[in-house]
């Protein structure tokens, strides 16, 4: 594999390589990076395993080569702490309780002690804390040179290491944040480059999809309302009408949120038009905004800070007239709903034609990499995605004993459809006898987090092991509690619970995760090919396919990266098997034995863990 990329970057090629979990894929194409020359970008999927990429596998790699080359770590600007903002919410006092009040002076402590501002390394206050609102910047109201701080900014510091640096390490959305920036001539975030690495390359279409359309959310309205009233009073000036115009903004755009009912929901648009109180909730949002719109203009002279807030209101009143438009041919209109926030989406289709024209524009090595990139053997419908149809595909296969040591069960009697509301509460029943089986031991992935917060309900008080959600922190704790509990001989092992897209590398490894348990509904894309007028059968199933991926992804990385040792992935909805796109998923997955017989779970666990006992022993 390092082979064929170091031969893709001398020519200049493109290569789309898929490398079964246990490859070393991220070694294969580290090497070559390193040693090719010229300058490299790699992006991977998230932030935690951007992390990961940068604190460990590349110092490895720079390690065993001997090699002078130089990196930098670039993130997007929402993950370094802004100066000016953390300042002016310090001065204004205005934060909504004592822990955040705390919070900000721990921010600030960090600040002037930490040469990168970024927050990840600030472990003292919780990634999802309210009070980072007032102490990060976003696109929308960083004041970019304008900005007093401009000089000692964390985030353009970051970009002029990434400058001089031959590998920068970024994520897919700060890598689609550039291209959108460039296109629209504003600016550049990224340094130009001679190759461009993409590992977790499967997500790449949804988030271009993401990125090339539009969007509009309440936390970004109710944020421009505060400003609004911040800058005019810092500007030393008072406006009772601006006052009131914000005040009705901020409360349009928190009625808009509760319009839409429970959190973790994604709604397609004629979906969120039948709820009693969203279309009123929605012309009510558009006219607070348009009547901000106006004493921002008037106002906007006298600072720069007024000057972007009026930028922000005329740039979010234009998205949210586009979105509230008859939707067109080749996008969709959907609506997310969070904890305390919502976000209005126009998305296009396909993303095939706006990803080509980057690649043509910008002549360099195009490497695309993961575990799960083919359907069987076919890249087609990854190739077509992202508009590369003559790109060289190679596939590694794992060098796990899927056959041997893994089980696919698909219970039967799941609801057909996932988004039923009964469709969770089914899958946890045919879970619990697989947990009983496995000891605990067990990782649960789901598709929203409302399936999740159900699940974690339902199996908490039905169940003798420990149950936890990735992102509470004791998920994190368990990969390093877990092999101590073993040596100990500990009975209750534990079930964690997380979001597919959340899921990290190495959340339970080796011998602590016997069983994976998948409850996947269907994705923005497979809705959106599926309900859409112009669309038919086929397209429907290649997103269905495609959505299929994670899946495989995650059989093939619940086996024991060390031992080999068996694990039991359960269980998808009923479709494999069922539905013609499902029997294609199967094949798509590891060659390993498929029952839907609750019996065979039973004794592929009574024979592992009758195994393990004799080697405790």
């Amino acid at each position: 594999m390092a082979a064929a990329i170091h031969a893709a970057i001398e020519r200049t090629g493109v290569l789309v390589a898929e490398a079964g979990t246990g490859t070393g894929k991220t070694f294969a194409y580290l090497v070559p990076a390193l040693l090719a020359g010229g300058k490299v970008i790699v992006s991977t999927g998230t932030k935690t395993l951007q992390d990961q990429l940068y604190d460990r596998d590349l110092p490895a790699v720079r390690e065993a080569l001997a090699c002078g080359t130089t990196a930098a770590l670039l993130k997007g600007r929402a993950n370094y702490v802004c100066l000016y903002r953390m300042k002016r919410a310090a001065s204004e006092a205005r934060l909504a309780s004592r822990e955040e009040v705390s919070q900000l002076r721990r921010i600030e402590r960090f600040a002037a002690s930490t040469t990168t501002g970024d927050r990840a390394d600030l472990a003292d206050v919780p990634e999802d804390a309210p009070v980072w609102a007032h102490a990060t910047s976003t696109r929308d109201n960083c004041l970019g040179q304008e900005c007093p701080d401009y000089r000692d900014c964390f985030v353009m510091r970051a970009r002029r290491n990434a400058l001089a640096a031959d590998l920068v390490v970024v994520n897919h959305h700060l890598f689609f944040a550039d291209v959108v920036l460039r296109d629209e001539g504003i600016a550049e975030l990224l340094p130009a480059c001679n190759t461009l690495i993409f590992d977790e390359a499967h997500q790449l279409p949804e988030t271009a999809r993401m990125f090339f359309g539009e969007n509009v959310s309440t936390t970004q309205l109710t944020e421009l309302a505060r400003d609004a009233r911040l800058e005019l009073r810092a500007a030393g000036g008072a406006s009772p009408e601006l006052d009131r115009v914000a005040t009705r903004l901020d409360k349009a755009a928190r009625d808009l949120r509760l319009a839409l009912g429970e959190p973790g929901a994604r709604l397609a648009w004629t979906q969120a038009l039948r709820l009693p109180d969203f279309p009123g909730a929605l012309e009510k949002l558009q006219i607070s905004l348009k009547e901000l719109e106006q004493p921002l203009a008037e106002q906007a002279e006298r600072s720069e800070g007024l000057d972007s807030c009026a930028r922000r209101a005329g740039g979010a009143a234009a998205v949210l007239a586009r979105i509230r438009e008859s939707e067109g041919q080749a996008e969709v209109r959907w609506v997310e709903v969070y904890g305390h926030a919502a976000q209005l989406h126009v998305t296009p289709l396909s993303s095939a034609e706006l990803f080509r024209r980057q690649m043509m524009d910008h002549p360099r090595a195009w490497i695309f990499t993961s575990a799960t990139l083919a359907v069987g053997e076919d890249f087609r419908h990854f190739t077509r995605e992202l508009g590369v149809p003559e790109a060289e595909t190679r596939r590694w296969a794992s060098p796990f004993d899927f056959a041997r040591q893994a089980l696919l069960y698909v219970p039967k009697g799941l609801p057909l459809d996932p988004n039923d509301p009964a469709f969770t509460q089914a899958v946890i029943e045919a879970a619990l006898p697989v947990l009983k089986a496995s000891g605990g031991r067990a990782f649960l992935l789901f598709t929203t987090l409302r399936a999740l917060r159900r699940a974690h309900e339902l199996l908490r008080s039905r169940i003798g092991f420990p149950t936890s959600r990735t992102g509470d922190g004791i998920a994190q704790r368990a990969a390093v509690a877990l092999p101590r509990a073993r040596q100990r001989g500990a009975p209750r092992q534990p079930v964690v619970l997380g979001r597919r897209r959340r899921a990290r590398r190495g959340a339970l490894r080796g011998g602590d995760r016997q069983a994976t348990v998948r409850s996947a509904g269907r994705s923005r894309a497979c809705r959106a090919h599926r309900e859409h007028p112009r669309r038919g059968r086929q397209p429907f199933h290649g997103a269905a396919i495609a959505a299929g991926g994670p899946a495989a992804q995650a059989r093939r990385r619940a086996l024991d990266p060390r031992r080999d040792r068996p694990r039991h992935p359960d269980a998808l909805r009923s479709a494999p098997g069922g539905a013609p796109y499902g029997r294609r998923i199967l094949r798509s997955l590891p060659p390993m034995k498929l029952t839907r017989r609750l019996a065979d779970v039973e004794d592929f666990f009574r024979d592992y863990i009758a195994d393990e006992r004799v080697e405790l022993a």
